[in-house]
């Protein structure tokens, strides 16, 4: 499959229609998932309507951290296999995961406000989440700051994979250590705590943002191709 896509001609052709039809998927989860989860859904029996936060707080929280999974796994291709288009996938994921790293963190406040009567807490979860942001933005400022490509690709591709240290931490903190945050209510032994009347919706707004990561990511691996050639053809015409 890596092989498939390492043709930049390839990926192109490809991409062209997959980014437009992963954006027209997500806009069809989002348009069913925000009126189900707002009007639809029952609200907590703790925490009444307040607890509707988490259809924007969960998908982004769990999203957050696939996104850098997904950029530890283009940075291991691109350090070992030397891939064309691996660092370019994990720039271009890059911000998608910042964005819904920043989502998290400021609905989590949000939601814990009225819930636990702080906006923040330094509890495991909550700083192992700020820790992710952190490693985000400083993966897009050294890409800023190295003007050589191929230097920025290997420096953050290798700052990439240690920062993946962190995502164990963010999955199993609220296991390891006392927290305010529950613990997990879906992805746990003896099944989902949630309601299924709240899960349906949950589960549709995860998928809007899955479907989302996927066609930004598509969208700005496309803008760099074409930068890239943009500058290719005006060095040649230099040479000439």
């Amino acid at each position: 499959m890596f092989s498939a896509f390492a043709n930049p001609a390839r990926f192109m052709a490809f991409s062209a229609g997959a980014a437009p039809a992963l954006f027209v998927g997500a806009l069809i989860l989002f348009a069913t998932g925000i009126p189900w989860a707002l009007f639809y859904s029952p609200a907590d029996y703790q925490m009444g309507d307040t607890a509707r936060i988490m259809y924007v707080h969960v998908p982004a929280a769990w999203w957050s951290m696939g996104v850098y999974a997904f950029m530890t796994g283009a940075s291991f291709v691109s350090l070992v296999w030397r891939h064309v288009l691996a660092d370019v996938a994990a720039r271009a994921a890059a911000p998608v995961g910042a964005v819904f790293a920043a989502i998290c963190l400021i609905t989590g406040s949000l939601w814990g406000a009225p819930t636990w009567g702080t906006w923040w807490e330094w509890d495991g979860r909550m700083t192992s989440m700020l820790v992710l942001f952190i490693t985000y933005l400083g993966y897009l400022a050294l890409w800023a700051a190295v003007e050589d490509e191929e230097k920025a690709a290997r420096l953050a591709a290798i700052l990439c994979l240690v920062g993946a240290i962190n995502l164990p931490i963010v999955k199993f903190s609220v296991d390891w250590w006392s927290t305010l945050h529950q613990p997990a209510s879906i992805m746990r032994s003896g099944g989902s705590a949630i309601h299924p009347e709240m899960l349906g919706p949950l589960l549709t707004m995860a998928g809007a943002y899955l479907l989302l990561f996927g066609a930004l990511t598509l969208m700005n691996m496309r803008s760099a191709i074409h930068r890239r050639r943009v500058e290719n053809a005006r060095l040649r015409g230099a040479q000439a």
